[in-house]
C-alpha cells in the first residue's frame, strides 16, 4: 500500500463512517478498484483507520463522553456488540471481509430497507417522507430527546442493532439509527448516540485486531496506517458537523437510493 492509497482510503473512511452507507463496505470496494489485495494488513487497515474517524467524536463530544449518565448508557449498548464481536471475530475477518459479494448484497438490501423504513416511518409520524421525524413533536417521543433519558433496555437493544454491522455493507450508523427510531427516539438523539457509541465499539475492535495482527506488520505498514488514521480523523470532523445540519431537513431516503445505485454499479463493474 502506498501513501496515496492510504490518503484515498482515509478520505473514504472519514466521509462514510457516520453516514448510513457502510464505511467498511466502501473501503473494501475501493480497495478492489485500487487493486489492493485483501491481505491481513489490508483488512486490519480497514478496521483500524475507523478509529481515526471515531477520534473526531472524542474531540467534538469530549464533555458529553465524561457524563456518567451517558457512560452508563453506552456501556449497556456496547455489551452485546462486544460479546458477539469476540465470538464472531474469526468469521468476520476470515470470511466476510474477503467477500465483495456480501458487501454488494448488504448495500443493496440495506438501501431498499432504508428507503422503505423511512417511507413507513414518515407515514407513521404523519410527516412527508423527505422530512426528518424530529419535526414531529408528538408525546410519543417527547421524553426521549436526550441521551441521558434513554433507558438501559433501549440502550441494550440499540447495541443489538449495531451488532448487525459485523456484516460488511450493513453500516453501523444505519443499524443503530434505525434501531433508535424504531424504539421511539428522536432523530438527532439517536444520531448523536450513534456517534458516541462508535467510540468504545471501534476502540475495542481496533485493540482486538492489533493484539492479534500487529506482530505481522512491517515498518511501511505502520506509516500507511498513520496516514490513513490522520486523514480519516480530519475528514470525519467535517462530516459530523454536516450530518447534524443535514438531518434537520432531510430523511435518509437519499442514502438508501445511493446504496442501491452503488451496489448495482459495482456489480456491473466487478462482474
Amino acid at each position: 500500500m502506498t501513501t496515496l492509497h492510504a490518503i484515498v482510503l482515509g478520505i473514504i473512511e472519514g466521509i462514510t463512517e457516520f453516514l448510513p452507507i457502510s464505511s467498511t463496505g466502501h473501503l473494501m470496494l475501493a480497495s478492489t478498484l485500487l487493486k489492493l489485495q485483501q491481505t491481513e494488513f489490508q483488512k486490519s487497515f480497514e478496521i483500524i483507520i475507523q478509529l481515526g474517524a471515531i477520534l473526531s467524536v472524542v474531540v467534538l463530544y469530549w464533555k458529553k463522553l465524561w457524563e456518567w449518565g451517558t457512560i452508563k448508557k453506552l456501556i449497556a449498548a456496547f455489551v452485546p456488540t462486544a460479546v458477539l464481536g469476540a465470538l464472531f471475530y474469526k468469521i468476520v475477518k476470515g470470511y466476510l471481509l474477503n467477500s465483495n459479494l456480501t458487501v454488494l448484497w448488504a448495500l443493496f438490501l440495506g438501501g431498499v430497507f432504508l428507503v422503505g423504513f423511512e417511507w413507513w416511518y414518515g407515514r407513521r409520524e404523519g410527516i412527508l417522507p423527505r422530512q426528518p421525524a424530529d419535526q414531529n413533536d408528538s408525546a410519543a417521543v417527547a421524553n426521549s430527546n436526550e441521551i441521558e433519558n434513554i433507558s438501559y433496555q433501549k440502550s441494550f437493544i440499540i447495541g443489538l442493532f449495531q451488532s448487525l454491522a459485523m456484516i460488511p455493507g450493513v453500516s453501523r450508523s444505519a443499524a443503530t439509527i434505525v434501531g433508535g427510531l424504531i424504539l421511539g427516539l428522536k432523530r438527532k438523539t439517536i444520531v448523536e448516540f450513534s456517534f458516541l457509541l462508535a467510540v468504545p465499539t471501534m476502540l475495542a475492535a481496533s485493540v482486538l485486531d492489533l493484539c492479534k495482527s500487529a506482530g505481522s506488520f512491517v515498518g511501511a505498514d505502520w506509516g500507511a496506517l498513520a496516514v490513513g488514521f490522520i486523514v480519516s480523523f480530519v475528514v470525519a470532523i467535517g462530516v459530523i458537523k454536516w450530518l447534524l445540519h443535514f438531518i434537520q431537513k432531510h430523511s435518509f431516503i437519499g442514502f438508501g437510493i445511493y446504496r442501491i445505485l452503488v451496489s448495482i454499479a459495482f456489480w456491473l463493474v466487478l462482474w
